[in-house]
């Protein structure tokens, strides 16, 4: 399953609900909207400053996470950039792919 860095930052509103219901609590509803995409949270972690949250999920296509993406940025309490994430597995094999390419200027 692919996996997605998805970094987050929170509005005033949504820092407002972090200091009343906790980390734990966000970490839950967090938790549950991966899994109703049919995703697995795979770490979750608060950082000083921007982002104010990192998280590594498993979602099973870049559809499912532009879902998640965009019901979260629509519910206004937080901004989210999203890292397509790939192995290095994944890597060796784009490596040897042959792609026809001319640079600007050649």
């Amino acid at each position: 399953m692919p996996k997605y860095l998805i970094q987050a930052s929170y509005t005033v509103d949504g820092l407002k609900g972090v200091l009343r219901d906790g980390g734990n609590a966000r970490r839950q509803a967090v938790e549950r909207m991966v899994e109703s995409a049919s995703g697995r949270v795979e770490q979750m972690y608060f950082a000083f400053g921007e982002p104010d949250v990192y998280l590594i999920v498993d979602l099973p296509s870049n559809v499912a996470s532009a879902a998640v993406g965009l019901t979260v940025s629509a519910a206004g309490g937080v901004r989210t950039r999203t890292v397509v994430l790939l192995t290095p597995e994944e890597i060796d094999e784009a490596s040897r792919q042959e792609v026809e390419y001319r640079a600007p200027g050649a």
